[in-house]
């Protein structure tokens, strides 16, 4: 329950900065930038649901299509999980997998 409220949060958020944005740099149209915030939010709101991937710890960033994740994860697992939702997310035309692995320190 706890995951799926984050995930509308998110949503919320996104949609929210979307319908008051301009379009920023690299994007060549409000169209464009639609559709980044939208696959940005399809990302994070799949993250948010699976139990693998911590939606809290990975960043998810989109232009052009190509999905930039960056964060930590706990291990390699978690990094790669991250990165097959991405790309399993209509509309994403690469990922770019930024994400550093963080062993926890006693």
């Amino acid at each position: 329950m706890k995951k799926l409220l984050v995930a509308a949060s998110l949503a919320a958020a996104t949609m929210t900065a979307v319908t008051g944005c301009a379009v920023t740099s690299g994007q060549s149209s409000m169209g464009q930038y639609v559709d980044d915030a939208t696959i940005t939010t399809r990302v994070k709101t799949r993250m948010a649901e699976d139990k693998t991937v911590s939606a809290m710890r990975v960043n998810v960033e989109t232009l052009n299509g190509v999905v930039q994740l960056s964060g930590f994860a706990a291990n390699e697992a978690e990094k790669s999980r991250a990165a097959e939702i991405a790309r399993s997310v209509p509309d994403v035309k690469d990922v770019r997998n930024n994400i550093i692995i963080r062993t926890p320190t006693n």
